[in-house]
């Protein structure tokens, strides 16, 4: 464990797995107090229906050096949200870093479906797990973390506001979602900056999440047997890489010089120096752009 989070509060929505299970561990790495939530805990599941608990996260946290706080929270159940936040403030006194992670979109969204033909009630739900939680969320705990200066909040997307301005993501209620928390952190940053904290967006690359190696039928220790039939895979990531660029964000005193961005795992790894768990430092957004959508063949020279 480094020292450099020593002594602030953490929370990281949506901590489950994923991209917040990456944050968390590596936010805890740092030297956070860091409390996860999330709908499935070792009593009961959420509709993914997938073996990944809070609790989990939360010892992988404590294992990482410091403390991990597991809170069953859904959270566009504001009371709910509002008990989550209360409970923080009564333990700890503050929180210095929101991560909205919430998601819980993956059954949800139809690819290349239009809108007339997408399934609504889906394409609606989707709306409500990933973009009003956040706002929820965002409205209970921003008083408590503005309670001292310099509060970061990290608003996780996929794909950065240039890359979603130009490109069409899967179909309307999944491009909607996606665009609308990189609105987030740019209309919180207008909120949050004069009153002296940060509100960022940031997107992972192609990451390595439980459910895509699933989907793939690997694991983490042997991926890479994926790239004979998704060859461009190669450019994937782990989630510990996007919860570095959390914690190199949250310690650094000049974060908020980002306020308001749009900013990704690849490109603040080239800010901060990190790398991801194997040494390397994926780039995957310029890649998407250079290589895969341009139509060349997979090569990650340069780009990792």
């Amino acid at each position: 464990m480094s020292e450099q989070l020593e002594g602030r509060v953490a929370l990281v929505a949506g901590a489950t797995r994923g991209a917040g299970r990456g944050i968390a561990v590596e936010l805890g790495a740092a030297g956070a107090t860091v409390y996860v939530t999330g709908r499935t805990t070792r009593a009961r599941r959420s509709e993914y229906g997938r073996p990944e608990t809070i609790e989990d996260t939360a010892d992988l946290v404590t294992e990482a050096g410091s403390r991990g706080i597991a809170v069953p929270t859904d959270h566009l159940e504001p009371g709910q949200v509002k008990a989550l936040v209360d409970r923080i403030a009564g333990e700890q006194g503050r929180l210095d870093v929101l991560v909205n992670d919430i998601w819980g979109g993956e059954t949800l969204f139809e690819w290349d479906a239009p809108l007339w033909e997408h399934d609504l009630d889906k394409g609606l739900r989707l709306l409500r797990l990933a973009v009003e939680t956040h706002a929820v969320t965002s409205h209970h705990a921003l008083p408590l973390l503005l309670r001292h200066p310099g509060g970061l909040v990290v608003e996780v997307t996929d794909g950065t506001a240039d890359y979603n301005r130009d490109h069409y993501r899967v179909s309307f209620f999944y491009d909607l979602a996606k665009s609308s928390v990189l609105r987030m952190a740019f209309a919180l940053g207008h909120e949050l900056g004069p009153r002296g904290a940060t509100a960022v967006a940031l997107t992972p690359g192609w990451m390595r999440s439980e459910i895509m190696l699933d989907q793939f039928g690997v694991r983490e220790d042997n991926w890479r047997d994926a790239l004979d039939d998704v060859p461009h895979f190669a450019i994937s990531e782990t989630p510990r890489y996007v919860g570095r660029a959390v914690a190199a964000l949250a310690a650094d005193p000049d974060a908020a010089r980002f306020n308001g961005a749009s900013l990704s795992s690849g490109g603040l790894a080239r800010e901060y120096g990190f790398t991801d768990l194997d040494g390397s430092r994926p780039d995957a957004w310029r890649y998407l752009v250079e290589v895969q959508d341009a139509g060349r063949p997979a090569d990650v020279t340069g780009y990792r």
